[in-house]
């Protein structure tokens, strides 16, 4: 274990701190950055501690930041201070937070699923928003949901953008991701039904019978699911709207759906 400060803009490990706001250097390192008391909190309530624990100089006292400092220092891992000048370097944020850390990215694969372990887990299709992402993830902890599938090319879930709309969610919820032609052919060897918001020919959301485990899945965000997608489901589900727009946010969409389940889902 280390303890050490920082006092110069140049240090390396700044630099490397820096670096892991850009996607290549988080696939390079495998590595990804979380800031304020609050995310880092949920993460070692969830039995996860960062690798190394970021703090400003200067910082208010808290007992759960005490807790946090102990315990990464006693796993072996390194707490470093800095002034907030630089930790504003370090996180983008003119105003960062005074508290961050280096996490580990997560075993992503499908074999990581239970899918007994929840009645609902959300599917996003080529999600390119990572705030979108991250409210998924938040949804999901909201709706006891047993974690977050990502299917195709979706905006990195370890962005800094896509961990803090998570509001700690990301620590809570099980991650993965995997192409089309991967999830489909899992889903379909146990148990597990599939159902999308779609236009195709679809039931009232209301209306549906979901059956747990309920895989519920939001497309694209102006592009909606490809056609062969919402052909595989066993459901597909629209809402009514009533106004002048015609869609619904793809999370927010996937929010309603989720609520909607919860209260009918037959076991």
């Amino acid at each position: 274990m280390h303890r050490r400060t920082i006092t110069g803009f140049s240090n390396p490990l700044v630099k490397f701190l820096r670096s892991l706001r850009e996607k290549k250097h988080r696939k390079r390192e495998r590595r990804f950055l979380a800031e304020g008391l609050r995310l880092l909190t949920d993460a070692r309530e969830n039995g996860i501690l960062p690798e190394i624990l970021v703090m400003a100089t200067g910082r208010d006292p808290h007992p759960l930041l005490e807790a946090l400092e102990a315990d990464v220092l006693a796993a072996g891992g390194d707490v470093v201070e800095m002034d907030v000048e630089i930790l504003a370097k370090v996180t983008g944020k003119d105003n960062p937070q005074a508290v961050a850390g280096v996490f580990s990215e997560f075993d992503t694969s499908l074999a990581n699923i239970d899918r007994g372990a929840s009645s609902i887990w959300l599917v996003a299709q080529a999600m390119r928003d990572p705030g979108n992402l991250g409210t998924m993830l938040r949804t999901g902890d909201a709706v006891g949901a047993g974690g977050l599938i990502l299917i195709d090319d979706c905006a990195d879930p370890f962005s800094v953008e896509a961990v803090r709309a998570s509001m700690g969610a990301i620590f809570t919820q099980k991650l993965v991701m995997a192409p089309w032609d991967e999830f489909e052919p899992w889903l379909r060897s146990g148990p597990g039904q599939l159902v999308a918001a779609s236009l195709r020919d679809p039931t009232g959301y209301r209306e549906a019978a979901y059956t747990a485990p309920c895989f519920l899945m939001v497309g694209n965000e102006s592009q909606g699911l490809p056609e062969a997608y919402e052909k595989a489901c066993d459901i597909r589900v629209t809402m009514p709207m009533l106004g002048r727009a015609d869609s619904l946010n793809a999370a927010i969409a996937g929010a309603v759906l989720a609520y909607e389940a919860l209260a009918r889902i037959k076991v």
